[in-house]
Protein backbone atom coordinates (compact mmCIF):
# COMPACT_ATOMS: atom_id res chain seq x y z
CA UNK A 1 0.00 0.00 0.00
CA UNK A 2 2.84 2.42 0.71
CA UNK A 3 4.15 1.95 -2.85
CA UNK A 4 0.68 2.77 -4.19
CA UNK A 5 0.37 5.86 -2.00
CA UNK A 6 3.86 7.08 -2.95
CA UNK A 7 3.22 6.59 -6.67
CA UNK A 8 -0.16 8.34 -6.66
CA UNK A 9 1.25 11.14 -4.53
CA UNK A 10 4.22 11.68 -6.86
CA UNK A 11 1.99 11.88 -9.92
CA UNK A 12 -0.32 14.27 -8.12
CA UNK A 13 2.65 16.37 -7.01
CA UNK A 14 4.14 16.69 -10.46
CA UNK A 15 0.81 18.01 -11.70
CA UNK A 16 -0.29 20.18 -8.78
CA UNK A 17 2.58 20.97 -6.35
CA UNK A 18 5.04 22.53 -8.81
CA UNK A 19 5.34 26.11 -10.06
CA UNK A 20 3.21 25.12 -13.04
CA UNK A 21 0.54 23.75 -10.72
CA UNK A 22 0.44 27.03 -8.82
CA UNK A 23 0.27 29.11 -11.99
CA UNK A 24 -2.64 27.01 -13.26
CA UNK A 25 -4.51 27.34 -9.96
CA UNK A 26 -3.78 31.08 -9.74
CA UNK A 27 -5.83 31.77 -12.86
CA UNK A 28 -8.94 31.39 -10.70
CA UNK A 29 -7.67 33.48 -7.76
CA UNK A 30 -9.45 36.70 -6.87
CA UNK A 31 -6.95 39.52 -6.35
CA UNK A 32 -9.48 41.29 -4.18
CA UNK A 33 -9.20 38.53 -1.57
CA UNK A 34 -5.80 39.86 -0.48
CA UNK A 35 -6.64 43.57 -0.79
CA UNK A 36 -7.09 43.72 2.95
CA UNK A 37 -5.73 46.16 5.54
CA UNK A 38 -4.86 44.34 8.76
CA UNK A 39 -3.45 47.16 10.88
CA UNK A 40 -4.28 46.59 14.52
CA UNK A 41 -4.24 42.82 14.11
CA UNK A 42 -1.44 40.57 15.36
CA UNK A 43 0.06 37.52 13.67
CA UNK A 44 2.39 34.95 15.25
CA UNK A 45 4.44 33.10 12.63
CA UNK A 46 6.71 30.19 13.53
CA UNK A 47 9.65 29.24 11.33
CA UNK A 48 9.69 32.84 10.19
CA UNK A 49 13.38 33.47 9.58
CA UNK A 50 13.31 32.05 6.03
CA UNK A 51 11.26 30.33 3.37
CA UNK A 52 7.48 30.28 3.44
CA UNK A 53 7.22 31.67 6.98
CA UNK A 54 9.29 34.72 6.10
CA UNK A 55 7.43 35.27 2.83
CA UNK A 56 4.09 35.14 4.66
CA UNK A 57 5.39 37.54 7.32
CA UNK A 58 6.42 40.01 4.64
CA UNK A 59 3.05 39.92 2.87
CA UNK A 60 1.14 40.42 6.12
CA UNK A 61 3.47 43.24 7.25
CA UNK A 62 2.94 45.01 3.90
CA UNK A 63 -0.75 45.12 4.75
CA UNK A 64 -0.13 46.75 8.13
CA UNK A 65 -0.26 43.73 10.43
CA UNK A 66 1.80 43.49 13.61
CA UNK A 67 3.99 40.47 12.98
CA UNK A 68 5.72 38.31 15.58
CA UNK A 69 8.53 36.20 14.15
CA UNK A 70 9.12 33.04 16.20
CA UNK A 71 12.63 31.82 15.40
CA UNK A 72 15.34 29.66 16.93
CA UNK A 73 18.50 31.38 15.68
CA UNK A 74 19.04 34.97 16.85
CA UNK A 75 21.26 36.13 13.98
CA UNK A 76 18.93 34.74 11.32
CA UNK A 77 15.92 36.14 13.12
CA UNK A 78 17.40 39.65 13.23
CA UNK A 79 18.30 39.44 9.55
CA UNK A 80 14.79 38.26 8.72
CA UNK A 81 13.24 41.13 10.67
CA UNK A 82 15.48 43.60 8.84
CA UNK A 83 14.39 42.19 5.47
CA UNK A 84 10.69 42.17 6.36
CA UNK A 85 10.81 45.76 7.65
CA UNK A 86 12.70 46.96 4.57
CA UNK A 87 10.29 45.30 2.17
CA UNK A 88 7.10 46.20 4.02
CA UNK A 89 8.03 49.63 5.43
CA UNK A 90 6.37 48.39 8.60
CA UNK A 91 8.32 48.62 11.86
CA UNK A 92 5.79 46.54 13.81
CA UNK A 93 7.79 43.36 13.32
CA UNK A 94 9.02 41.64 16.47
CA UNK A 95 11.42 38.76 17.08
CA UNK A 96 10.91 36.00 19.67
CA UNK A 97 13.61 33.39 20.15
CA UNK A 98 11.93 30.06 20.80
CA UNK A 99 13.10 26.53 20.07
CA UNK A 100 9.87 24.82 19.06
CA UNK A 101 11.42 21.43 19.79
CA UNK A 102 11.73 22.37 23.49
CA UNK A 103 8.28 21.97 25.09
CA UNK A 104 9.22 23.98 28.19
CA UNK A 105 10.33 26.94 26.08
CA UNK A 106 7.13 26.76 24.03
CA UNK A 107 5.05 26.84 27.22
CA UNK A 108 7.05 29.86 28.46
CA UNK A 109 6.53 31.71 25.20
CA UNK A 110 2.82 30.85 25.10
CA UNK A 111 2.39 32.14 28.65
CA UNK A 112 4.05 35.44 27.71
CA UNK A 113 1.81 35.70 24.65
CA UNK A 114 -1.31 35.19 26.76
CA UNK A 115 -0.21 37.88 29.20
CA UNK A 116 0.46 40.30 26.33
CA UNK A 117 -2.68 39.45 24.38
CA UNK A 118 -4.89 40.31 27.33
CA UNK A 119 -4.25 43.88 26.26
CA UNK A 120 -2.82 44.05 22.72
CA UNK A 121 -0.06 41.88 21.48
CA UNK A 122 2.45 44.87 20.92
CA UNK A 123 17.76 14.58 17.01
CA UNK A 124 16.59 13.71 20.50
CA UNK A 125 15.98 16.83 22.36
CA UNK A 126 17.26 17.40 25.88
CA UNK A 127 13.88 16.06 27.01
CA UNK A 128 14.39 12.72 25.22
CA UNK A 129 11.77 13.49 22.60
CA UNK A 130 12.25 12.67 18.94
CA UNK A 131 13.08 16.07 17.47
CA UNK A 132 10.79 16.02 14.43
CA UNK A 133 7.84 15.08 16.64
CA UNK A 134 8.79 17.63 19.30
CA UNK A 135 9.04 20.47 16.78
CA UNK A 136 6.25 19.74 14.33
CA UNK A 137 3.65 18.08 16.53
CA UNK A 138 4.10 18.64 20.26
CA UNK A 139 5.40 22.20 19.90
CA UNK A 140 2.50 23.08 17.60
CA UNK A 141 0.05 21.45 20.01
CA UNK A 142 1.36 23.31 23.07
CA UNK A 143 1.51 26.74 21.45
CA UNK A 144 -1.94 26.44 19.89
CA UNK A 145 -3.79 25.00 22.87
CA UNK A 146 -2.18 27.49 25.25
CA UNK A 147 -3.41 30.40 23.10
CA UNK A 148 -6.93 29.12 22.38
CA UNK A 149 -8.59 30.72 25.46
CA UNK A 150 -7.13 34.10 24.51
CA UNK A 151 -7.92 33.67 20.84
CA UNK A 152 -11.57 33.09 21.72
CA UNK A 153 -11.68 36.62 23.14
CA UNK A 154 -10.21 38.12 19.97
CA UNK A 155 -11.96 39.37 16.85
CA UNK A 156 -11.92 36.96 13.91
CA UNK A 157 -9.23 34.66 15.38
CA UNK A 158 -7.55 32.18 13.03
CA UNK A 159 -4.95 29.42 13.34
CA UNK A 160 -3.21 28.23 10.18
CA UNK A 161 -0.94 25.19 10.37
CA UNK A 162 1.48 24.72 7.49
CA UNK A 163 1.33 20.99 6.89
CA UNK A 164 2.49 19.19 3.74
CA UNK A 165 1.06 17.11 0.94
CA UNK A 166 3.59 14.53 2.04
CA UNK A 167 1.16 13.56 4.78
CA UNK A 168 -1.00 11.93 2.12
CA UNK A 169 1.36 8.94 2.04
CA UNK A 170 0.97 8.33 5.78
CA UNK A 171 -1.80 6.92 7.93
CA UNK A 172 -1.71 8.10 11.52
CA UNK A 173 0.16 5.62 13.69
CA UNK A 174 -1.00 6.53 17.16
CA UNK A 175 0.83 3.53 18.63
CA UNK A 176 4.25 4.92 17.69
CA UNK A 177 4.13 8.72 17.62
CA UNK A 178 7.91 9.12 18.01
CA UNK A 179 9.15 6.28 15.79
CA UNK A 180 10.53 4.24 18.65
CA UNK A 181 9.68 0.95 16.94
CA UNK A 182 11.62 -0.28 13.92
CA UNK A 183 14.11 1.68 11.84
CA UNK A 184 13.89 5.46 11.63
CA UNK A 185 13.11 7.14 8.30
CA UNK A 186 13.34 10.93 8.53
CA UNK A 187 11.20 11.56 5.45
CA UNK A 188 8.41 9.31 6.69
CA UNK A 189 8.68 10.77 10.21
CA UNK A 190 8.13 14.23 8.72
CA UNK A 191 5.14 12.99 6.72
CA UNK A 192 3.68 11.35 9.83
CA UNK A 193 4.11 14.61 11.78
CA UNK A 194 2.28 16.46 9.03
CA UNK A 195 -0.58 13.92 9.16
CA UNK A 196 -0.71 14.52 12.92
CA UNK A 197 -0.99 18.28 12.33
CA UNK A 198 -3.95 17.82 9.98
CA UNK A 199 -5.78 15.67 12.50
CA UNK A 200 -5.03 18.17 15.28
CA UNK A 201 -6.54 20.90 13.13
CA UNK A 202 -9.69 18.86 12.54
CA UNK A 203 -10.02 18.08 16.25
CA UNK A 204 -9.50 21.70 17.32
CA UNK A 205 -12.10 22.88 14.82
CA UNK A 206 -14.65 20.47 16.24
CA UNK A 207 -13.90 21.46 19.83
CA UNK A 208 -13.48 25.24 19.54
CA UNK A 209 -16.12 26.82 17.33
CA UNK A 210 -15.09 30.38 18.19
CA UNK A 211 -11.73 30.03 16.39
CA UNK A 212 -11.25 29.34 12.68
CA UNK A 213 -8.72 26.55 12.13
CA UNK A 214 -7.17 25.43 8.86
CA UNK A 215 -4.17 23.48 7.64
CA UNK A 216 -2.55 23.78 4.24
CA UNK A 217 -0.03 22.43 1.77
CA UNK A 218 2.28 25.08 0.26
CA UNK A 219 3.33 22.94 -2.68
CA UNK A 220 6.92 22.15 -3.56
CA UNK A 221 8.71 25.44 -2.97
CA UNK A 222 12.33 26.49 -3.36
CA UNK A 223 13.23 27.17 0.28
CA UNK A 224 16.46 26.84 2.31
CA UNK A 225 14.92 23.87 4.14
CA UNK A 226 14.28 21.99 0.90
CA UNK A 227 17.76 22.73 -0.41
CA UNK A 228 19.48 21.52 2.76
CA UNK A 229 17.29 18.57 3.78
CA UNK A 230 16.38 17.19 0.34
CA UNK A 231 19.41 17.85 -1.91
CA UNK A 232 18.65 15.05 -4.39
CA UNK A 233 15.04 16.16 -4.79
CA UNK A 234 16.15 19.77 -5.15
CA UNK A 235 18.73 18.90 -7.81
CA UNK A 236 16.09 17.14 -9.92
CA UNK A 237 13.23 19.56 -9.38
CA UNK A 238 14.80 23.00 -8.84
CA UNK A 239 13.57 24.41 -12.14
CA UNK A 240 10.00 23.35 -11.37
CA UNK A 241 9.78 24.46 -7.74
CA UNK A 242 7.51 27.25 -6.61
CA UNK A 243 8.90 30.51 -5.30
CA UNK A 244 8.68 31.17 -1.57
CA UNK A 245 5.96 33.75 -2.24
CA UNK A 246 3.92 31.23 -4.22
CA UNK A 247 4.28 28.72 -1.40
CA UNK A 248 3.15 31.35 1.12
CA UNK A 249 0.19 32.59 -0.92
CA UNK A 250 -2.41 30.31 0.64
CA UNK A 251 -1.06 30.98 4.15
CA UNK A 252 -1.61 34.72 3.65
CA UNK A 253 -5.02 34.11 2.05
CA UNK A 254 -6.12 31.98 4.99
CA UNK A 255 -4.80 34.53 7.47
CA UNK A 256 -6.40 37.71 6.15
CA UNK A 257 -9.08 37.19 3.49
CA UNK A 258 -12.79 37.35 4.25
CA UNK A 259 -13.37 34.58 1.72
CA UNK A 260 -11.18 32.19 3.73
CA UNK A 261 -12.95 32.99 6.99
CA UNK A 262 -16.25 31.93 5.41
CA UNK A 263 -14.89 28.46 4.68
CA UNK A 264 -15.78 25.74 7.21
CA UNK A 265 -13.24 25.42 10.01
CA UNK A 266 -10.89 22.45 10.06
CA UNK A 267 -10.28 22.00 6.34
CA UNK A 268 -7.02 21.30 4.49
CA UNK A 269 -6.16 23.78 1.71
CA UNK A 270 -4.03 23.84 -1.39
CA UNK A 271 -3.89 26.89 -3.66
CA UNK A 272 -6.80 28.60 -1.91
CA UNK A 273 -9.08 25.58 -2.25
CA UNK A 274 -10.11 22.96 0.27
CA UNK A 275 -8.84 19.55 -0.85
CA UNK A 276 -9.10 16.00 0.40
CA UNK A 277 -6.80 14.84 3.17
CA UNK A 278 -6.60 11.36 1.66
CA UNK A 279 -5.57 9.87 -1.66
CA UNK A 280 -8.20 7.66 -3.35
CA UNK A 281 -8.14 4.01 -2.27
CA UNK A 282 -5.12 4.67 -0.03
CA UNK A 283 -6.54 3.23 3.21
CA UNK A 284 -5.12 6.14 5.20
CA UNK A 285 -8.21 7.04 7.22
CA UNK A 286 -8.29 6.49 10.97
CA UNK A 287 -11.15 6.04 13.38
CA UNK A 288 -12.49 8.80 15.66
CA UNK A 289 -11.09 6.82 18.58
CA UNK A 290 -7.58 6.88 17.09
CA UNK A 291 -7.81 10.61 16.40
CA UNK A 292 -8.94 11.25 19.96
CA UNK A 293 -6.15 9.07 21.30
CA UNK A 294 -3.64 11.29 19.47
CA UNK A 295 -5.05 14.36 21.21
CA UNK A 296 -5.11 12.65 24.59
CA UNK A 297 -1.49 11.52 24.31
CA UNK A 298 -0.38 14.99 23.22
CA UNK A 299 -2.18 16.54 26.17
CA UNK A 300 -0.57 14.06 28.54
CA UNK A 301 2.87 14.85 27.13
CA UNK A 302 2.27 18.60 27.09
CA UNK A 303 1.29 18.74 30.75
CA UNK A 304 4.58 17.08 31.73
CA UNK A 305 6.50 20.10 30.50
CA UNK A 306 4.22 22.79 31.93
CA UNK A 307 5.87 24.46 34.89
Amino acid sequence: MSLYRNTVWLLKGLQEYTKGGYEAAARSFSEADLEVAVSGRSFIITGANSGIGKAAACEIAKRGGTVHLVCRNEDRAKEARKDVVEQSKNENVHVHLVDMSNPRKVWEFATLCVLSLRDVLPELTEDDLEKNFATNTLGTYILTTALIPTLKKSENPRVITVSSGGMLVQKLNVEDLQFEKGSFDGTMAYAQNKRQQVIMTEQWAAQHKEVHFSSMHPGWADTPAVRSSMPDFYAKMKNKLRTEAQGADTVVWLAISDTASRQPSGLFFQDRKAVSTHLPLASSRTSPAEDQKLMSELEELAVKFKS
